[in-house]
C-alpha cells in the first residue's frame, strides 16, 4: 500500500497549516492537546467550526445533495490531523457519527432539519450509549422506550452516564432498549433536544480534569418523526459508526506532540552538569517512542486506506485503537521517569517541566482508553473477528 499524500491532498495540508497559523485566535488552540480533550465549548470555538464550514470543510466527503464535495474521505482524515497537532476543536460527532449514519439511514424529514446545520457548523450533539450497567457491553443498555401509538411516538425512562457534551450540545443521540425480549436487535436510536424538561443532567468529573455527564430520563416523549432509520436496528447503526470513529477520534497528532516535546527535552536537558541525552537509558527510552510511534501511524494508515476505499474498517480500527491508547500511556509513563520528581508537578505550575504537561497526560490517557469502546472491548472484536477465536 502507498501511503504516500497525492500532490493535490499535500497542498490541502499546507492549505489547513497556513489558515491554523494566520486566521485562527489562539485562545481555540490547546497547547498541549491530548486525544479526546474535546469537552469545553465556548463562542470561539463555536466560530471556529463556522469558519471551518465557510471554507467547505465539514462533511466533505458528503454526497453533494446534502451539502458535500464528495471528495475523498482521505481529506476528512487530513482536515482532523492537522486541527489535532494545532490543538484545534475538531468537527466531532455531527460531521462523522450522526451526519453520516443520517445520510445512510436517516429518513427525509431528519435528513433536511439536520444535515444543513451540521455542516454549516451550527449544531453540537452529545451521543447517548453508555450505562450504568451498560458500559463495555454498550449492546446491554436498559433505558426503556415504550410506544405510545395514541401520541405517535415512545416514551423514554432511565439513565445515561459519560454522556460528554451533554451540558452543551443542542440534540441527544440516544440508543434505547424498545424491545425487551432481544438484545442486540432491540435497541432503536432517537435524536432528542437537550433542553428536553424530561432530562436531567449532572456532571461527573474525570481524572483527566475534564467534565462528563450523567443523563436521567423522566417520561421523555419521542415523536415518530426523530427515530433514526429503522426500529430495532439501532445497534447495526451504532456499530457501523464506532468503527469509524475509533480512528477519527484518536488521531496521531497530539501523539506526535507529545514525543516531539520529549525528544526536544532530551536534546537540551541536563542533570548533575551532564547532558541527559549522552544517558544510555535517556536514548533507549526515547529511542523505543520514536519507533512505536511509527508503528501507531502504520496502523492508522491501514485503518484509512481501507475506510477511504468504501470499506467499515472493524478489526484495523480496533487495533489501531487499542495501540494507540497504549502508546500514549507509554508516553506519559516514559516522562514521568525521564523528567524526575518535578514531573509530578500539575500542569501550568511555573516550576513544572515542560509546563506540566505530561502529568496531564499521565491522567488523561486513562481516559482515553473509555471513550469510543474500552480496550478490552477493542481486544475482544480483535480475538473474535480477527483472529475467529471462540467467544468465552
Amino acid at each position: 500500500m502507498d501511503f504516500d499524500l497525492a500532490p493535490e491532498e499535500r497542498a490541502f495540508v499546507a492549505e489547513v497549516a497556513r489558515f491554523l497559523a494566520e486566521d485562527v485566535a489562539p485562545e481555540v488552540l490547546d497547547p498541549a492537546p491530548e486525544q479526546l480533550s474535546q469537552t469545553v465549548d465556548t463562542p470561539a470555538k463555536r466560530a471556529f467550526m463556522r469558519q471551518l464550514a465557510e471554507r467547505g470543510w465539514l462533511g466533505m466527503s458528503w454526497p453533494k445533495e446534502y451539502g458535500g464535495q464528495e471528495r475523498p474521505g482521505i481529506y476528512d482524515f487530513l482536515l482532523t490531523e492537522c486541527l489535532s497537532r494545532a490543538g484545534a476543536p475538531q468537527p466531532g460527532k455531527g460531521v462523522g457519527i450522526v451526519g453520516k449514519t443520517l445520510i445512510r439511514h436517516g429518513n427525509e424529514a431528519l435528513k433536511q432539519r439536520f444535515l444543513p446545520q451540521i455542516i454549516r457548523g451550527e449544531i453540537e450533539f452529545a451521543i447517548g450509549y453508555s450505562e450504568p450497567g451498560a458500559g463495555s457491553d454498550a449492546a446491554n443498555m436498559q433505558l426503556r422506550a415504550v410506544r405510545d401509538a395514541d401520541r405517535g411516538g415512545w416514551v423514554l425512562d432511565g439513565q445515561k452516564v459519560w454522556t460528554t457534551s451533554a451540558h452543551f450540545a443542542d440534540w441527544y443521540w440516544v440508543g434505547a432498549r424498545t424491545d425487551p425480549s432481544a438484545k442486540h436487535r432491540g435497541i432503536t436510536l432517537f435524536l432528542i433536544p437537550m433542553d428536553h424538561p424530561g432530562l436531567t443532567i449532572r456532571p461527573t468529573w474525570t481524572i483527566g480534569d475534564e467534565r462528563t455527564n450523567e443523563v436521567f430520563f423522566d417520561a421523555v416523549f419521542v415523536p415518530d418523526a426523530f427515530v433514526v432509520g429503522q426500529v430495532h436496528h439501532g445497534w447495526t447503526y451504532i456499530c457501523e459508526a464506532l468503527d469509524l470513529e475509533r480512528f477519527a477520534m484518536m488521531p496521531v497528532g497530539p501523539l506526535e506532540r507529545k514525543v516531539e516535546a520529549l525528544v526536544a527535552w532530551a536534546r537540551t536537558a541536563r542533570r548533575e552538569g551532564e547532558p541527559v541525552r549522552r544517558d544510555p537509558h535517556v536514548r533507549r527510552s526515547v529511542a523505543e517512542l520514536v519507533t512505536r510511534l511509527e508503528v501507531a501511524r502504520m496502523l492508522q494508515r491501514r485503518v484509512i486506506g481501507e475506510a477511504v476505499r468504501g470499506g467499515v474498517p472493524t478489526v484495523a480500527s480496533s487495533k489501531y485503537k487499542l495501540y494507540m491508547n497504549e502508546q500514549s500511556k507509554r508516553v506519559a509513563d516514559a516522562a514521568q521517569d525521564l523528567l524526575g520528581p518535578a514531573a509530578q508537578l500539575r500542569y501550568g505550575e511555573p516550576a513544572a517541566p515542560l509546563g506540566g504537561r505530561f502529568e496531564r497526560s499521565y491522567r488523561y490517557t486513562v481516559v482515553d482508553t473509555i471513550g469510543g469502546g474500552t480496550s478490552e472491548i477493542q481486544k475482544n472484536i480483535i480475538a473474535r473477528r480477527g483472529l475467529g477465536l471462540p467467544a468465552s
